[in-house]
């Protein structure tokens, strides 16, 4: 039985409506208009500064107005930024930007990529705009959103990444490289986050594509690693791909597993999955076992539960956000209130902060610009209408305005004790703080939609699309759970269809004459065989509900 103790919730929280007027708040939509001109204003400027002095490379260095390639030469500040364009209602940028990089992006390059950042930013990016190419008055092709040059596009890069799952235990390398493969002396010692989250794109693709090796191998590696969890059902930070011993066993929910946690909750809901909501569950159950003090998240040996690092690091801050996902709105609260107060002490998050000296840690005092705590607060303003939340949004607002605004773009914060700057400005300031800050001030924005609205595509352009219901992946590019329903639905009834073409073309022999060579079949090429199944019944899965109206719905509603 499909039934979800998060479906309710997930309706409840982040698909329920936002009032227009914010009621019992200090923000009016007055200030709510200043803020999303102002969110706008700072987009735009490290934008055009990206466009007019870094591109083509991947990234803006802010401090000397030139660029620089990080990740692999993809332009990859342009994907990442591509369906922000769309959440500010920039549709012509929008198609410009998406026609550009059909014609510009190369990914038949003799380069080193990371297997992670790949999969999050440019797959991840792709397959988001995508998703939302219609929405923003490109032409699409027939039976969109089951084809396109976008989606084309993330199949191909995905395609590069898959020679690093060749391992024996299916959990991938860190690093590919993209003409090459992996390369032969490749450390096979990759963190935790490097091996889990992969399933909200690489499934979305094989449901787009009707290629089920994405999902696959996605799913493996997670049975994989949580097959290596300890007795006290705690994972470690790095683990060796090829003989599943962990080589760095700290466990918490920081730096090198953060969304691995993230890709079970969020994976669990895209594709109503109980298997990867069950793992949540247990892992969470650990996690407040051994590691949440105070309602704050410790490091611990994973094998003894002895405290290793009594640290916060910035990358946390994601958790309560997702604790808002399953309903654990109290637990959420309180771990908020705690990492906002270190954003007051200091105007952003140090990386690493120690919680029994209440100050930075040594060489972990910088904060390059990260949305964590903007994207919990974001999550748990839909779901409470606390305007605490929206208090830390305009606190972002005027912080990083203040301290990281320069001629050319904002710079990362090298450390957050004076806000000295380091001449960098990542990608994901653009994909995600901007995004999230957006998101917070613009209850109407299409990205909060809950079924009023809908489009309608798929082959034969019956498919409720962009309904709402979107699910975020790491690097926060929305993702369409309607869209795999649908293009999902088609490619089971095109097989079904060719194996019925196939028992129809195979006449009826003999038991004698079962040796003599099988009948070519018009449904397959020449050579090729296929084994003949039974035509299935068509029936409305549970997860098409979520297609309907965008929500999510237990089994006795």
């Amino acid at each position: 039985m499909l039934t979800f103790l998060f479906s309710a919730v997930f309706c409840a929280t982040y698909l329920s409506p936002i009032l227009s007027h914010v009621k019992g708040t200090d923000f009016t939509e007055q200030d709510m208009s200043h803020y999303r001109d102002r969110i706008k204003s700072m987009f735009y400027h490290a934008y055009n500064s990206y466009l007019e002095k870094a591109y083509p490379y991947d990234e803006l260095r802010p401090l000397t107005c030139d660029g620089q390639d990080t990740w692999g030469s993809f332009s990859l500040t342009l994907i990442d930024a591509l369906d922000t364009l769309l959440v500010l209602g920039n549709h012509t940028e929008f198609q410009r930007v998406a026609t550009l990089l059909q014609d510009t992006v190369d990914l038949d390059t003799d380069v080193n990529a990371s297997v992670f950042e790949t999969n999050i930013r440019v797959v991840g990016g792709l397959l988001s705009a995508h998703l939302l190419s219609k929405r923003a008055g490109m032409d699409v092709e027939e039976g969109w959103p089951c084809s396109g040059p976008l989606l084309r596009m993330a199949e191909d890069a995905a395609r590069k990444l898959l020679p690093a799952f060749q391992t024996p235990t299916g959990m991938p390398y860190g690093t590919v490289n993209l003409l090459r493969g992996v390369n032969p002396g490749e450390t096979p010692v990759t963190c935790t986050a490097g091996v889990g989250t992969f399933i909200l794109e690489f499934s979305s693709l094989s449901r787009l594509t009707g290629d089920p090796v994405f999902e696959n191998v996605a799913r493996k590696a997670l049975r994989a690693l949580w097959r290596t969890r300890s007795n006290l059902g705690l994972v470690g930070n790095h683990i060796d791909v090829i003989t599943s011993k962990w080589v760095a066993q700290d466990a918490g929910i920081g730096a090198g597993v953060d969304s691995y946690f993230e890709y079970l909750v969020k994976g669990a809901i895209m594709l109503q999955d109980e298997e990867l909501l069950a793992m949540f569950h247990e892992f969470d159950k650990s996690i407040k076992n051994y590691t949440k003090f105070d309602d704050w998240y410790l490091w611990v040996q994973m094998h003894k539960g002895t405290v290793s690092m009594p640290v916060f690091q910035s990358l946390e801050a994601f958790w309560p956000g997702l604790q808002s996902l399953i309903g654990d709105i109290s637990s959420a609260t309180k771990t908020f209130h705690n990492y906002y107060s270190v954003w007051h002490q200091f105007g952003g998050l140090p990386e690493f902060y120690s919680i029994p000296q209440g100050y930075t840690v040594d060489k972990r005092e910088g904060y390059p610009l990260r949305p964590e705590l903007i994207e919990s607060a974001m999550y748990l303003y839909k779901a409470t209408g606390d305007p605490t939340f929206m208090q830390l949004g305009r606190d972002a607002v005027e912080s990083i305005d203040k301290i990281s605004r320069v001629n050319c773009g904002f710079a990362t914060v090298k450390d957050v004790r004076d806000h000295k700057l380091d001449n960098r400005m990542e990608s994901f300031f653009l994909a995600e703080t901007i995004k999230y800050l957006y998101l917070l001030f613009d209850p109407e924005n299409f990205l909060h939609n809950t079924g009023t609205e809908f489009e309608l595509g798929g082959l034969q352009g019956d498919c409720i699309l962009s309904a709402g219901g979107y699910v975020f992946n790491t690097e926060a590019h929305p993702l369409d759970p309607a869209a795999l329903h649908c293009c999902s639905r088609y490619q089971s009834e095109r097989r079904e269809l060719q194996d019925t073409l196939i028992s129809l073309s195979q006449p009826l022999r003999p038991a004698a004459d079962q040796s003599e060579e099988p009948q070519e079949s018009i449904a397959l090429k020449p050579g090729e065989r296929r084994t003949a199944r039974a035509l299935s019944c068509p029936t409305q899965p549970f997860s098409a509900k979520l297609a309907v109206m965008g929500q999510v719905f237990s089994d006795d509603s």
